[in-house]
């Protein structure tokens, strides 16, 4: 099944219905599905790649322009406005497309905010501006591509570039079938109808932005609010005028809305679903959230190459700190990394996963792609967890990031989550640091609230009354502001960049 027929069928059979509001318009099913028209024939016109690249802020007009691209059989690559000019370019060069369809707010982000200078944009063949675009009149019809209808499963849809853990970014090749598969996974664990409404911040080019806000909605139904930047005070606004049924976000949404000091309880009264997912959503978050709102939030998980949802804890079978139990369709087990043994419930191992909505590989990298599946056909996830007795999954952390520190094996989110918890902590991230005698020494790095002050000597205090003396860390940094991917996780690789190149220097004296 493709993953754009569902959605056409179902903007054909209420063309006057409203499915969309952004920060610019009102859109019904009709202005999407003629608007996709008008912008496929405006395409065809230059574009002779395979890929067709899409950079749209969080809004209708995404979707529409991804509708364009599936009913040609083109495949879609989503761009991240927010990765530096360099980045950006390596992934328009590595996808091959010679088109970009964007605006002309959009490239003026790039000059004034996104690194570019004045005048500066990706170097591409075609730039076809939507604002630009005439969408008078009805386009002459043309059947929509039948790709990856009746075909194989292995036609391609998208790909998304991962923000990569080390190296460039590496083209996630996600499937109709892929995309399909868990879009319908999702409605079904979760009983979506066509009377929800979900609000949705979260960029498009990210896999939870793609599928959760943008093509579960469409195909059941929903109606969608979207804004294309996440400030508190408007998201608020938001709930009030519109009362979502459910809020997808990532924990620093979440710890945000805290701050926002007119939000009241009832504004949130709307919510049948509050997710979290993308990091571990913190303890201290999770209480504030509760006791001030009276709303629980559930932790979700997956990631990009499994489309992304794989886990949902669903309000029904809530148990604290757990991501759920797998959606249907979806087979995890948890594996001990080095000796590849299956493990039993309440043993922490590498999560491995299979199902149809696991990608089939890395663009043009074949060797990665062999290397991240087992020999039983298992996704491996790099990632630690483990099962409780009734199948539900806590997430430990990461394998490459795990310490060991005297011989025992610490998490960076165990010590985070004390952090997180001071009360003049806004987030955290720990790193290694190598240490002759032990092997190595937790680093952390701390943000602090607007107006609130903690020494490091204060929170190593504070670590050490809520943590065992080998997890606390040696040295905490405050500074004014970690760094955070496009959806506000802290990047603990950037951290650890930092103390590689003082360890170098050291070296070098």
């Amino acid at each position: 099944m493709s993953v754009h027929w569902p959605i056409l069928r179902r903007l054909a059979a209420r063309p006057g219905a409203t499915i969309i509001t952004d920060d610019r318009k009102t859109w019904r099913a009709v202005e999407i599905l003629v608007g996709s028209m008008h912008v496929a024939r405006e395409v065809r016109k230059v574009n002779r790649t395979q890929t067709l690249g899409v950079m749209l802020p969080t809004s209708g007009a995404f979707p529409m322009a991804a509708l364009a691209a599936w009913s040609m059989g083109r495949t879609l690559v989503p761009l991240n406005y927010l990765l530096k000019p360099e980045e950006l370019q390596y992934v328009v060069d590595d996808c091959g497309t010679d088109t970009i369809i964007t605006a002309k707010p959009m490239l003026e982000y790039l000059q004034t905010s996104g690194g570019w200078g004045e005048g500066g944009k990706p170097k591409v063949k075609n730039l076809l501006l939507l604002d630009e675009m005439p969408f008078k009149g009805v386009p002459s019809l043309r059947p929509p591509s039948l790709r990856g209808s009746f075909g194989s499963k292995d036609e391609l849809a998208v790909l998304l570039y991962t923000s990569g853990t080390s190296g460039k970014p590496k083209g996630v090749m996600l499937s109709h079938h892929n995309l399909a598969s868990n879009v319908r996974q999702t409605i079904a664990w979760a009983d979506f109808t066509h009377k929800d409404v979900i609000l949705g911040v979260l960029p498009q080019f990210h896999s939870f932005g793609l599928t959760v806000l943008t093509l579960l909605p469409l195909t059941r139904g929903c109606r969608i609010i979207y804004s294309a930047r996440f400030i508190p005070a408007q998201i608020v606004k938001l709930f009030r005028e519109h009362r979502p049924t459910a809020f997808v976000g990532i924990p620093s949404m979440y710890n945000a809305l805290l701050s926002s000091k007119d939000a009241k309880k009832e504004d949130f009264a709307s919510l049948r679903f509050a997710v979290s997912g993308g990091e571990a959503l913190p303890g201290a978050v999770f209480e504030r959230f509760q006791e001030r709102f009276g709303v629980t939030i559930n932790e979700g998980y997956g990631l990009t190459e499994t489309a992304p949802v794989t886990n949902w804890c669903r309000p029904h079978e809530f148990k604290r700190k757990s991501v759920g139990r797998a959606l249907s369709g979806v087979e995890e087990r948890i594996v001990d990394p080095e000796t590849g043994k299956t493990l039993g419930p309440n043993e922490d191992g590498e999560i491995r996963i299979k199902g149809p909505n696991v990608m089939k590989g890395y663009y043009n990298l074949p060797e990665e792609t062999q290397s991240v599946f087992d020999d039983q056909g298992y996704f491996r996830t790099g990632d630690m967890g483990r099962f409780d007795d009734d199948g539900h999954l806590y997430i430990t952390g990461r394998i490459k990031e795990m310490l060991i520190i005297g011989g025992e094996n610490v998490f960076p989110r165990e010590i985070e989550e004390v952090l997180d918890r001071h009360p003049a902590v806004k987030a955290s991230g720990v790193v290694g640091k190598p240490d002759d005698v032990r092997g190595e020494l937790p680093v952390a790095f701390v943000e602090l609230k607007e107006g609130e002050e903690a020494t490091p000597s204060e929170l190593r205090s504070w670590c050490r009354e809520n943590l065992a003396g080998y997890k606390v860390p040696r040295e905490i940094r405050v500074v004014d502001e970690l760094p955070r991917n496009p959806t506000g996780k802290v990047m603990r690789r950037e951290l650890r960049t930092i103390i590689d190149k003082e360890q170098k220097e050291e070296a070098n004296d």
